[in-house]
């Protein structure tokens, strides 16, 4: 049976991962809604919001690319401390 002390690393790790996950979840709720909301616009005829959609669209997306990168590496880490042991 594993000791308190070998706990930490994996379970701040799963915490870590869920949290980036909550974050990229959000994201990508509010980058559906900006699509629809820009699409909606263009389609009324209103032409000067695309710009500014595309660009925050893109923005979301390289923080939720960000946050998967951070996922990867966080659980390369615990796994790779798993089998140290």
């Amino acid at each position: 049976m594993p000791g308190q002390a070998e706990l930490p690393p994996k379970t701040r790790g799963l915490t870590a991962i869920a949290g980036a996950m909550s974050l990229i979840a959000v994201l990508l709720i509010v980058q559906i809604w900006l699509l629809s909301a820009a699409l909606e616009s263009f389609l009324a005829g209103k032409r000067s919001s695309v710009l500014p959609a595309a660009i925050f669209s893109g923005l979301m997306f390289l923080i939720c690319f960000g946050l998967y990168l951070f996922v990867d590496r966080v659980d390369s880490d615990v796994r790779n401390s798993d089998r140290e042991r």
